[in-house]
């Protein structure tokens, strides 16, 4: 277990390469909106509600306030040093929503890896509008560092494509965009067992607690001294409920 504090495209020099078996990260969407102003607002104002939503007690986070070519650029040079680091037929999986996930999708091809498609998470709740769909889903870009067999073997892992796991409530969330354990412990189904999990963008370390419950190493990488603390109380277990 390594915990790591710092800008991940700088912090990933000391990680050793060929030595991940799954990126699984979260990284800020740059979105928000449909349209460039709304992309400059703060994460409190994008994402919370402060007079329904108790995540407006948290800290705004950077770096989520790229146009989509920024964006594009900037998860390729991620995603790129990252496969650096990735073990041959390694799995890189990367959270997005759907104003960004041709970027992402885009970024991930040509940093590199192997395009293998989209995981589907219904979480459940999203803001109603009059004469529109609802927007239910955010999606899992994923994809292999080179080729990677498949091998049809008793109890091998079969994911499914469409994970319906319920969001995290407000009132017990650790950050704005927080994603739940269950679901990350599901994805990370696809990893080797007793395997080395890595996370770019690690916030308050949900995908370290779910490799903590399932066995599995964790390096993780966060660049805001804030929720970095708040990472390493999580996945050590020593936290109380944050207001």
């Amino acid at each position: 277990m390594k915990l790591l504090q710092g800008d991940c495209l700088e912090v990933m020099e000391s990680i050793e390469d060929s030595s991940i078996d799954m990126i699984l990260t979260d990284p800020p969407y740059s979105s928000g909106g449909l349209f460039s102003g709304d992309r400059r607002k703060k994460t409190t104002d994008k994402y919370t509600d402060k007079k329904y939503n108790g995540t407006s007690r948290f800290p705004d986070f950077s770096g989520d306030n790229m146009d989509q070519r920024a964006f594009m650029e900037f998860m390729r040079m991620v995603l790129a040093k990252a496969r650096r680091k990735s073990k041959e037929a390694g799995i890189c999986a990367v959270f997005v929503d759907w104003r960004n996930i041709a970027s992402l999708i885009d970024a991930l091809q040509t940093a590199g890896w192997i395009y293998r498609g989209i995981v589907v998470w219904d979480k459940g709740n999203s803001r109603a509008v009059p004469g529109r769909f609802r927007n239910d889903c955010e999606y899992i870009v994923w994809g292999t560092n080179g080729q990677k067999k498949t091998e049809y073997e008793k109890g091998c892992f079969v994911g499914k494509g469409c994970l319906q796991v319920a969001s995290v409530p407000s009132k017990i969330k650790y950050h704005q965009t927080e994603k739940p354990v269950e679901l990350l412990e599901r994805l990370l189904g696809i990893c080797p067992l007793e395997g080395t999990v890595m996370d770019c963008f690690m916030g308050s370390g949900s995908t370290g607690v779910a490799c903590v419950n399932t066995g599995r190493d964790f390096i993780g990488i966060e660049l805001s001294e804030w929720y970095f603390e708040i990472a390493q109380k999580r996945i050590s277990g020593n936290i109380s409920r944050i207001i």
